[in-house]
């Protein structure tokens, strides 16, 4: 008896957790040698993942029926990030079997748990076991986590592009954090040439805009700001920019 549930949007974290079971180690180990079938990256362990899935066993074992979610129970989203997981998507498998070996083959023989333990886009997994009058209740909570940074850490991110670039980065970015936290126009009296804000979750890359901008050699130098996020009430983890060029 199982089900699945994928959610999607665009680090490992959390305390501490308890050791892994030997069941939780067997299905992890199982779900990587899947993916290292189909010449995929391995997932990782994720701690605050496992806290989420560890809180829903419970659920489900108090509820004796499988579900995703209970009456008076958070979403996958908002209780992953509860337990402390950053991600820019997250899914979820829950089964219950005799053995691991067995809850392993039928989420690999089900065509949803097999897309989400072989997505290609997912880097980190937490696993609960439950054992309960013979049976296993299994919770695999995946993620595309990404890194909990600090504004000043997201403006350092940017400012690392932005210097590969041969960009001068200045010595001041009040205008640039004042301007971030606007919806337009720019703060301070800098006067910049041109201004990019933008939100999201991956700072590895700049936005094929301001890639643009920057193509054309009109700019000798520039100044990054970081604000909260417009929407820091999601459970989703992103990064709000703002880039000032001179």
């Amino acid at each position: 008896m199982i089900a699945a549930f994928l959610l999607g949007i665009a680090g490992i974290a959390g305390a501490q957790s308890p050791a892994i079971s030997p069941q939780e180690q067997s299905l992890f180990a199982a779900t990587n040698r899947a993916r290292a079938d189909q010449g995929l990256a391995p997932l990782r362990w994720d701690d605050a993942l496992a806290a989420a899935a560890r809180t829903h066993a419970g659920w489900i074992v108090q509820n004796s029926q499988l579900s995703h979610q209970y009456s008076g129970e958070p979403g996958l989203a908002a209780r992953a990030a509860q337990a402390g997981a950053h991600f820019q998507s997250v899914a979820e498998n829950i089964a219950m079997g005799a053995d691991a070996g067995q809850i392993q083959k039928e989420w690999m023989k089900s065509p949803p748990h097999r897309a989400n333990i072989l997505d290609p886009n997912l880097n980190a997994v937490g696993f609960s076991v439950i054992e309960r009058a013979g049976y296993l209740y299994a919770v695999a909570d995946f993620a595309n986590s990404v890194a909990a940074l600090t504004p000043e850490q997201a403006e350092a991110a940017v400012e690392k592009l932005l210097s590969a670039r041969n960009m001068k980065i200045a010595a001041s970015n009040l205008d640039a954090r004042q301007t971030c936290e606007m919806t337009h126009g720019t703060a301070g009296g800098s006067h910049p040439l041109f201004v990019m804000r933008w939100q999201n979750s991956d700072l590895s890359t700049l936005p094929q805009a301001l890639e643009a901008e920057l193509k054309t050699g009109r700019y000798q130098s520039a100044a990054v700001g970081a604000c909260a996020s417009a929407n820091a009430e999601s459970a989703f983890t992103t990064y709000r920019i703002a880039v000032l060029l001179y």
